[in-house]
């Protein structure tokens, strides 16, 4: 069933960079409530306000490496616009081009932790809101989820992670109503990736930016993640002709959905993988 977004509150997370700031212009443009999180509350407070009163738009302040805290925010929202209907999980980092055994621990924590990790508390802390309006969850993966450059391990592996999280979270929530989408982008600019794509790295590594690693307008990505969102697709791939590189491997997902996971058997489970698991015991050598 399509999603009319007018009127609908939308949450977006890293709503103060190029993408979330583009993305919050279509939605408003749409007629969307749009509640702007970000680090930088100045600057969503600043963008909020360009977009109408605060029962329009509002910025707040939010890390999406603090899950209580993402939960105390998402109550805020839901108190202030009576509820939050979608959800896009746009915080993330590229990091630097290097190898393995190049690539710095805390390096790869920062990656794997805002760009999957990120996506698991915005979800976590929005799924009881969503769920009540029959709503959407958005988390932006990347077609690099299908395609593993070398340099990009960590930024790979977690949007590989996104890609299969939005999968098993459908499934999950799909007895409540609620529908998930993971987007596919091509590589598009904005100000956090312009510095690493312009590394003599990056440019061996895609060539200039020519043929299948052709930069795409952020517009075209924005106008295809609005439309997608309001088809409730499962996965969103930007620009067009690249769709073929994630449904194929999702051809696969689908099937085993239809074939394994029928409604009644997920709502049982689901039942069952809802109690928490029992704390793990103490053992340990006795000191005499």
């Amino acid at each position: 069933m399509k999603l009319d977004l007018r009127d609908r509150t939308v949450v977006i997370t890293g709503a103060g960079g190029g993408l979330g700031g583009a993305l919050a212009d279509a939605l408003a443009a749409r007629g969307a409530r749009l509640a702007l999180l970000d680090l930088d509350e100045d600057l969503v407070a600043a963008r909020a306000a360009a977009l109408g009163d605060a029962g329009r738009a509002r910025g707040w302040s939010a890390d999406v490496r603090d899950l209580d805290a993402l939960r105390r925010t998402t109550e805020e929202v839901a108190d202030h616009f009576g509820g939050i209907d979608v959800v896009i999980a746009a915080a993330g980092v590229l990091g630097s081009l290097h190898t393995l055994t190049a690539t710095d621990e805390d390096e790869w924590d920062r990656v794997v932790d805002i760009n999957l990790s990120g996506v698991w508390r915005t979800f976590r802390a929005a799924a009881p809101h969503v769920a009540r309006r029959r709503g959407h969850l958005v988390a932006m993966s990347s077609l690099i989820a299908y395609v593993h450059p070398p340099l990009l391990g960590g930024y790979a592996a977690s949007k590989a992670g996104v890609a299969a999280l939005c999968d098993t979270t459908r499934l999950e929530l799909r007895p409540a109503g609620v529908t998930v989408s993971s987007v596919h982008p091509a590589i598009f600019r904005t100000p956090m990736i312009g510095d690493a794509l312009g590394s003599p790295a990056a440019v061996e590594l895609v060539r200039d930016f020519t043929g299948v690693f052709k930069t795409v307008p952020i517009e075209t990505v924005v106008a295809d993640m609005v439309a997608g969102i309001e088809r409730r697709a499962k996965r969103i791939v930007s620009p067009a002709p690249h769709r073929v590189t994630a449904y194929v491997p999702g051809l696969a997902q689908a099937a085993i959905e239809r074939l394994a996971f029928r409604p009644r058997t997920i709502r049982r489970a689901v039942e069952l993988g809802a109690i928490p698991a029992p704390a793990p015991r103490r053992t340990g050598t006795a000191v005499r």
